[in-house]
């Protein structure tokens, strides 16, 4: 699954120097997490499904064919929202037996009681059964979407974690596969879809027919798929016969191109990697429109689910940014095609088996397939510092953590298992050799092939691939704890050798007392310009380089997951020979100085100096960082414009020049990066409140209500997000009427988000009492009351708790425990901490709370930072700034 995930805390990171004895923990062996009894096990459903999308209702008649592992005289499985009726368990020559039929709605369980226990045995289990239809993207659910001849409606599913059970009632767990047999009756006027090509059709009265699909490969509950609407597909025949289709509301079709042919060239790239062909017919992506609080799109075998501003390219509004996000997620969901869907974890505390590698995956494969989209390759640095600033607090966790309820797997859909998986797998490539590495994946997906798997059984292939690297053990040490390696670094010349050492602490930003933990750290050094060294940290090591000329660089080609933190010699010599580094090095050295200045590790001069040896023809992507490093520095100072007024001044006097050698306009030889600062500066200038960019922007935005060529499509989102972002209440109420006017559903949608960021509270007013209508659409709602909260995080959640009820029935229920401590999460009052407290106590089951802590220690951690910080910054700005 592909999240739109929470901005990470804007917190640097701290690091100790002391080094732990213990060493990171083996996994111990355990039997298979279930909430379920152990005692049945289904093998084959046979599924009848009877839609009705205008009541909002479905009905169902299942066959399941279940195995009796032990004498039982109870079958439970999980059903949420259902009615049964007519249920009979029969076996081969014997009689049907009817059993009582109980329901535990808080378990999501119903069990069925039979007067005798039993025996071992096959048995088929039928029931009819009724469902309901939701308005958020959970079960099976409706969304209403805009066209040209007026409102529509589809039919969707979303299954992932734990939401097949509101479709079929079935043991709705990874480690329960089967396989499906789906049959639908449906208008015959609509397309159905699933996960497997239709095997028949029959016409039926009343403008119905029945849908039969073809059985699936045995698989997880929550990967079965169906989808029923006024669709349209298009298709191309790709590697080894698959059949890779797009399937759109109709009209959009040519929208996919871009997404039908990444799934044509990604497929062929990953069935030659993985070793294992994919085994399925074809290979749908789907586009529904909407969003989610969750999720931006489902892996669902054979039939990936998508919401269609991550799948479609409207060429009025698409920017190369939107060509890259497209690609990515295309790639992403199809990696787990293998990592997921044909190995499957075998409970949700290894998710990062699917999530941690399809991110991986889809970056190398993007990298591959379109280089021309990271031309300074600078994709590793970005890759290994993802995730740590959500891995240096507290509320952290191992990526290979322990998940006991359906709503603790719902929070383990984040930064840690996504973006620290990535850069955990990343690190652990380079370190044995991709080609060892790819030889292991091949192995663990022929050994393991549609059953499950946990993450031992992927480390136990590598340590075949990659004899003597003390593989188990580096990657044990990253995936059982949490936390970030410190390498504190110095260095000194003897007999014309730079003796370089490396000493491991922690790195953390809220526990400056804790005693660091212990890891084996793979670390690339190299004298700047010199051949790169590796040697594994164990606690301490060194490293002897020629000469005494070229400073050391730790970390080189940034994909360590650790920090670095250089003895002052040391970084004053790196940060004279800054130039001569690589792009991606000059990006993680200053990624890595900033986190440290910003907890007092080293000197917040250091990291702003750095921003002025970048001269004007430096690469896109260090800009990029630039622009990120002066914002960050404006927004210290919070809601204090005068104090805040020379560090935007200076800020803009640095950026000014770079966008002005830019302009405005793209020139036919602006690579995808060029391109992606020029929005980026105008954006941060205008946030900066530059006049002459804001002056621009609005006269753009008048201007384009007759002439289209004022707002190209890579200035559109930029020029309206500003326009709104500054809006008076004529021109709120201009994109209001521009908004409501729209039958796009794509454009709509990005209208309704542009009302929710006015930076004027009684705008922001108006945009939350706007969310609780029917007007933005049942899945835009919350994201609107999200999109205030970036500006006014305290008005967003205050008004979302009194309205807690109504807002609940906007948001996926799989969202609901990280939805609310994300609106206050960005506040910088004391106050809040308590608010957030107050409502977890009050509606968040103490085992979900992790999302609300981390929320609590952002809040508490970035006052105590920001206030430590100013005083530095503003004794650098006396001396810099004009």
């Amino acid at each position: 699954m592909s999240r739109t995930l929470a901005t990470a805390i804007a917190l640097a990171l701290a690091g100790m120097t002391t080094v732990a004895s213990a060493q990171a923990p083996a996994a111990p062996a355990a039997e298979v997490t279930t909430q379920l009894p152990r005692t049945v096990r289904p093998t084959n459903y046979d599924i009848e499904i009877v839609p009705h999308a205008e009541k909002m209702a479905f009905d169902g008649k299942v066959r399941i064919n279940v195995d009796v592992l032990a004498p039982t005289s109870t079958i439970t499985l999980n059903a949420v929202d259902m009615t049964f009726a007519n249920v009979r368990l029969g076996r081969a020559n014997g009689k049907d037996l009817v059993p009582k039929t109980s329901v535990d709605a808080a378990a999501q369980t119903a069990t069925f009681t039979f007067d005798q226990p039993l025996p071992v045995g096959s048995y088929l289990l039928s029931m009819d059964y009724t469902g309901k239809i939701g308005t958020q993207a959970n079960g099976l659910f409706a969304l209403d979407y805009a066209t040209p001849e007026g409102k529509k409606r589809a039919l969707y599913t979303q299954f992932e974690n734990s939401d097949a059970r509101k479709f079929v009632p079935s043991w709705d767990e990874p480690n329960y596969k089967a396989t499906f047999n789906l049959v639908a009756t449906v208008p015959a006027a609509q397309m159905a879809v699933s996960n497997m090509p239709i095997a028949q059709n029959n016409e039926l009265p009343g403008g119905l027919r029945k849908v039969r699909f073809q059985t699936s490969p045995k698989m997880s509950t929550y990967l079965l798929f169906f989808g029923l609407g006024e669709f349209e597909r298009a298709t191309l025949k790709a590697d080894g016969g698959t059949e890779v289709g797009v399937i759109t509301p109709k009209g959009k079709v040519d929208q996919a191109k871009l997404g039908l042919e990444a799934g044509r060239d990604v497929l062929k790239e990953y069935n030659d990697y993985f070793g294992v062909p994919y085994p399925l017919p074809k290979l749908d992506n789907i586009a529904a429109p909407g969003s989610s609080r969750f999720f931006s799109a489902m892996e669902n075998w054979g039939a990936i689910f998508t919401f269609e501003n991550t799948l479609l390219l409207d060429p009025s509004i698409a920017t190369v940014t939107d060509q890259q996000r497209i690609f990515g997620v295309a790639a992403h969901e199809i990696a787990h095609q293998w990592f997921g869907d044909l190995v499957t974890m075998q409970w949700w505390d290894d998710l990062w088996l699917n999530e941690g590698f399809a991110s991986w995956m889809a970056d190398r494969t993007t990298d591959k397939l379109h280089p021309e989209w990271d031309p300074d390759r600078v994709g590793a640095a970005y890759t290994s510092r993802g995730a740590m600033g959500r891995d240096a607090i507290a509320t952290t966790h191992p990526v290979v953590q322990h998940v006991a309820t359906v709503e603790q797997a719902s929070q383990a859909f984040d930064g840690i298992t996504y973006g620290k998986g990535s850069a955990v797998i990343n690190m652990l490539e380079d370190y044995i050799g991709a080609d060892a590495w790819r030889d292991g994946v091949r192995s663990y997906m022929k050994k393991h092939a549609y059953s499950n798997t946990a993450t031992d059984d992927l480390w136990a292939e590598m340590e075949k691939a990659a004899p003597g690297k003390q593989f188990t053990q580096v990657a044990h040490d990253f995936t059982l704890q949490p936390g970030i390696p410190l390498i504190k670094v110095d260095a000194k010349c003897a007999a014309g050798k730079t003796l370089v050492s490396l000493q491991q602490g922690e790195y953390t930003v809220d526990r400056p007392g804790k005693q660091p933990l212990r890891w084996h750290v793979p670390v690339a050094v190299q004298p700047v310009g010199g051949e790169k060294v590796s040697v594994l940290v164990d606690g301490q090591a060194s490293v002897e380089l020629p000469g005494c000329d070229a400073p050391a660089l730790v970390n080189a080609g940034q994909k360590g997951y650790f920090r670095v933190q250089y003895a002052p010699a040391q970084f004053k010599a790196l940060a004279n020979a800054f130039g001569k580094l690589a792009t991606v090095d000059q990006l993680g050295v200053m990624m890595d100085v900033s986190a440290l200045s910003a907890v007092g590790l080293q000197p917040v001069a250091d990291a702003l100096d750095l921003t002025t040896q970048v001269p004007l023809d430096a690469s896109p992507d260090v800009w990029q960082n630039v622009a990120g490093t002066l914002g960050g520095v404006v927004d210290i100072y919070g809601d204090d414009e005068k104090a805040a007024a020379p560090a935007k001044r200076y800020a803009i006097s640095r950026l000014s020049p770079v966008f002005q050698k830019l302009g405005w306009e793209n020139k036919p030889d602006d690579s995808s990066t060029t391109k992606q600062l020029r929005t980026r500066l105008i954006g941060q200038l205008s946030s900066l409140g530059d006049e002459a960019v804001l002056a621009e922007a609005r006269r753009r935005f008048e201007a384009s209500a007759t002439d289209p060529k004022a707002l190209p499509a890579d200035l559109r989102r930029t020029v309206l997000s500003i326009v709104a972002y500054n809006a008076d209440a004529a021109t709120w109420d201009k994109l209001h009427a521009m908004a409501k006017a729209e039958t796009s559903s794509l454009i709509r949608d990005q209208y309704f988000g542009l009302l929710s960021i006015a930076k004027d509270k009684a705008l922001a007013q108006k945009a939350l009492d706007m969310a609780l209508t029917d007007e933005p659409g049942a899945t835009n709602s919350a994201g609107m009351i999200a999109g205030v909260s970036r500006e006014h995080p305290d008005m967003a959640f205050d008004f979302a708790v009194a309205h807690r009820e109504q807002v609940d029935k906007l948001v996926d229920t799989t969202s609901l425990s990280r939805y609310y401590p994300g609106l206050g999460g960005g506040s910088d009052k004391q106050e809040m901490v308590q608010k957030l407290k107050d409502f977890a106590d009050k509606y968040i089951a103490p085992t979900s709370r992790r999302d609300t802590e981390t929320a609590i220690t952002g809040i508490q951690t970035r006052i105590k930072l920001n206030a430590a910080r100013r005083p530095q910054i503003d004794a650098w700005l006396k001396k810099h700034a004009k």
